[in-house]
Parts: structure tokens; C-alpha cells; sequence
């Protein structure tokens, strides 16, 4: 044929699993023999595309189909799905390296999600990688390496609620990161963003305050200050008109309708 079948490069690209997603087995061999970014064409008999009755009115009987696939990205889940099955009696049994990878894998997905963003779905991801650390225990000299894997999930929950608009939560996961690193920015940072969100503004000056001595140069923090100076200055002219509107003296009108009022009683 002259023109493509079918073709999803103008559409919005998804994740898609092998042996579930996937259904053409030709499609899923080319795609196991590829490496990341790579472009490949290939030729497949009927057997490893539509079978003898094809797919009708576009693809005919025993059609050999030629495919052009880019390979723009892939996880490795089939560990992490294996282990996250598992009881977490069973898990205890794996060495701490294990656990750490498929918290580290599950984090991955989530940072995949997040980029294309489906933060609900992203944020699944990053609870499940957060579980996973929580739940094991670690020897003393080695106890760095659960909380340094667990300060990175948890920014990332911190900033997804932030997406979700979800301010209250995305301060929880914040402050619990600043627990591990007291003097973290990132986490400074979004605690500052997610109390500027509620209107907790000298929660927001404070947490940005000392992101910004963390940080002196960072553009985020210090945009994200002057934000919180206009919006205060904002505030605080309402607050101030409101207060005027309250103590403000009656107007004429008023006083002659109670006028009024005493003379018709």
C-alpha cells in the first residue's frame, strides 16, 4: 500500500506492556531486539502480524505488514511486578540491594508518569516505592542508603500533590523529607509552595526564607518569594479596605431612614 495503515505518531504516546498491550507477536519480538531511541523497520509474515484472515477493510488475508517503530523509552518492570506480588513476609527474605532497585524502579515509572502528566497514576507509583522502604529494616550501617532512597520519593510525592492541588498533603510529605534532611532546599522549597497555596503566609515566608539561605541564586526560590511578597501585599489591601468598610461612619442615607424609622413608630 501507498500509505501507512495505521500510524500513533501524531498521537499522545503511552506506556505499553509487553505481553499485555502488545498484541501482534512480530511487534513484540522487534521491540525485545531494540535498544532505547533506536528506529527500526520490519517485514512480518502473516504468522507474526494479522494471521490468515487479517484485519478488514485496511489489512487483507495473509498480509505481510512492514513496521516502522521508534523505541523512545522503556522500564524494566518485570522484577519490580514479581517482587511488589510478593508478601512482605517473603520480601524480608530478599538482601536490602534487592529492595532498593525496586523501590528505585518504582520511582522510575513514577518520574515516566509525572512527565506526561498523569500525576494520580504517578503518585501511586512513588507510594508503592515509599512502602516498599518503610516497611524494611535496615542494619545501622546501611540505614543511609533507606533514608536517602526514601528523601528522594518523598520530594517527588511532595511535588505531585502540589500538582494535584492537593496543598495540605504535599506539606505532610515535605516535612516528613526535612525529618531525614533538615536543610534539604528542595524540600524547603515545596513546604513553601504548598503553605503559599493554603494562604499560610508566614508558614511560606519561613520555609522559603531558608530555602533561599540554602540557595542563595536559585531562580525558583527567589521567584517563588517575590510571589509571596505580592500576594501579601495583596492581602493585606483587602484586609486593610474591609477594615475600612467596617469602622467607616453611616452615610447621610442612613441617617435619614432611621430618621424616618423614629418618626413613622
Amino acid at each position: 500500500m501507498d500509505k501507512p495503515f495505521d500510524s500513533n505518531c501524531l498521537r499522545k504516546t503511552r506506556l505499553m506492556k509487553l505481553g499485555e498491550d502488545i498484541t501482534l507477536w512480530g511487534m513484540e519480538l522487534g521491540l525485545l531486539s531494540m535498544r532505547r531511541g533506536e528506529l527500526a523497520r520490519f517485514l512480518f509474515k502473516p504468522t507474526y502480524a494479522y494471521g490468515t484472515l487479517g484485519c478488514p477493510p485496511l489489512i487483507p488475508r495473509d498480509a505481510t505488514v512492514l513496521f516502522e517503530i521508534e523505541l523512545l523509552d522503556f522500564l524494566d518492570s518485570a522484577e519490580s511486578d514479581k517482587f511488589c506480588a510478593l508478601s512482605s513476609v517473603q520480601q524480608d527474605q530478599f538482601p536490602l540491594q534487592k529492595v532498593l532497585k525496586v523501590a528505585a524502579t518504582e520511582r522510575e515509572f513514577g518520574n515516566y508518569l509525572f512527565r506526561q502528566n498523569r500525576f494520580y497514576d504517578a503518585k501511586v507509583r512513588y507510594k508503592r516505592a515509599l512502602l516498599l522502604l518503610r516497611r524494611r529494616s535496615a542494619p545501622p550501617e546501611e540505614q543511609h542508603l533507606v533514608e536517602a532512597a526514601k528523601l528522594l520519593v518523598l520530594l517527588n510525592l511532595s511535588f505531585t500533590y502540589l500538582k494535584l492541588e492537593r496543598p495540605t498533603t504535599a506539606l505532610r510529605y515535605g516535612e516528613q523529607a526535612l525529618i531525614i534532611d533538615r536543610k534539604n532546599a528542595k524540600a524547603l522549597f515545596r513546604c513553601g509552595q504548598a503553605c503559599l497555596l493554603m494562604t499560610e503566609y508566614q508558614k511560606a515566608r519561613d520555609f522559603l526564607v531558608r530555602a533561599q539561605k540554602e540557595q542563595p541564586f536559585n531562580h525558583d526560590i527567589n521567584n517563588e518569594l517575590k510571589k509571596l511578597a505580592s500576594y501579601y501585599r495583596d492581602y493585606t489591601d483587602k484586609e486593610k479596605e474591609m477594615c475600612h468598610r467596617m469602622f467607616a461612619p453611616c452615610d447621610n442615607g442612613s441617617t435619614d431612614s432611621s430618621t424616618n424609622y423614629k418618626q413613622e413608630k
